[in-house]
């Protein structure tokens, strides 16, 4: 059974953030072979929407506020690929950062491969191809005004 949260750092049990790092190693160093600093100081202060199944999280992202206007996703993932729950993943991450966090515009670095996912929820690309870790990414921009 697949149980949708949105919580704020400080809400996190201990087992749903060991989750969250858990899944995002998997996907980011392993399977992306991509060696970074996963954690670099903004989970903190983040917004993380996340999919638990059996235990698992299967599904998350976090947003934080860029500046005043702006709130930066990212760490965008899930454990099952091309099974629809990325889509409802992002469309769940929008409503809840809109809600809570009420920004003018949604900032994301997504990997180019992955901008006709983010362009079917209404993001669009605002820069050239920039390298991050060795991956190419674009900036893309959601207007929420």
């Amino acid at each position: 059974m697949k149980t949708w949260k949105a919580k704020w750092f400080g809400e996190l049990t201990t087992g749903e953030l060991y989750e969250i790092l858990r899944s995002r190693s998997e996907i980011f160093v392993v399977e992306q072979q991509c060696v970074y600093q996963d954690m670099d100081g903004m989970d903190q202060e983040a917004l993380h929407v996340f999919c638990e199944e059996d235990g698992r999280v299967t599904a998350c992202l976090r947003a934080f506020r860029k500046d005043a206007e702006t709130v930066q996703m990212g760490r965008v993932l899930t454990l099952k690929h091309r099974t629809g729950l990325g889509s409802e993943l992002l469309k769940r991450g929008v409503r809840e950062i809109r809600e809570q966090m009420n920004p003018g515009r949604i900032y994301i670095e997504a990997q180019t491969y992955a901008t006709g996912f983010y362009e079917r929820e209404g993001f669009r690309v605002s820069s050239d191809v920039f390298l991050e870790d060795g991956i190419p990414h674009v900036k893309m921009i959601l207007d929420c005004i």
